[in-house]
């Protein structure tokens, strides 16, 4: 394995606690539109994805319904208002022992990058909310709107690197809590992918992705990345 340079790590199930504030919001402006998906079957279709696509993934696959872009495309407008709304309300924290893990691969020169199917306000709040700031905490931070094509598509990944000067994909880590995360970083081309279980899917559904380690949170990377 060659020398990890740059770890990208997803945010919310990953690096940030919101309790799933997101994909339960997916769930309600789905649900008002007159369907009934559970929270798991949310989860299962749109983890990771870019929010619009998720409310299609998670129509096509759970409901019958027929104008799927136009009920999509509805419900997300009503999403942005709905997320906003929640997240003023929601005590967001980081898993334990991440902020070190993010610290001690800083100090080690690895470059610590943050992606996500967020837009960049939501992905911005989020931060604020956390006190965290690029260039302090973390070296970018990569949102759907800073790419053409999301997850699973490697775009994200490679902007990372980008920003970051890195040009050879075999030194990139990428973890995430959906098999969408360890896909983009397959198709990336990522030295190391990496699932972790603190957000939301299982081992059963990650293994699906093969990643190179399931881990039960972020925090356990420190004993890959640097044993001591």
């Amino acid at each position: 394995m060659s020398k990890i340079e740059l770890a990208v790590f997803d945010m919310a199930g990953t690096t940030i606690d919101e309790d799933n504030v997101v994909y339960k919001t997916v769930q309600k402006v789905i649900n008002d539109k007159g369907f009934d998906v559970s929270l798991e079957q949310v989860l299962e279709y749109g983890a990771g994805k870019e929010k619009l696509q998720a409310i299609k993934d998670v129509l096509t696959a759970c409901t019958e319904a027929k104008n799927i872009t136009e009920i999509a495309e509805s419900a997300f407008a009503n999403f942005k208002t709905a997320l906003k709304q929640a997240y003023e309300e929601l005590d967001v924290k980081t898993f334990a022992g991440v902020k070190e893990l993010m610290e001690s691969l800083r100090a080690e020169k690895i470059f610590v990058v943050l992606n996500t199917g967020y837009d960049k306000k939501t992905a911005t709040s989020l931060l604020a909310k956390l006190d965290w700031k690029v260039g302090e905490d973390m070296d970018g931070l990569v949102t759907a709107d800073d790419v053409i094509n999301g997850r699973p598509h490697p775009d994200m990944i490679q902007k990372a690197m980008d920003i970051c000067g890195i040009k050879d994909s075999s030194k990139v880590l990428k973890a995430g809590d959906s098999t969408i995360d360890i896909e983009e970083g397959k198709n990336a081309n990522c030295g190391l992918t990496i699932g972790v279980l603190s957000g939301a899917q299982t081992e059963a559904q990650l293994k699906v992705a093969q990643p190179d380690y399931i881990l039960n949170s972020l925090a356990e990377l420190k004993g890959v990345l640097l044993p001591a």
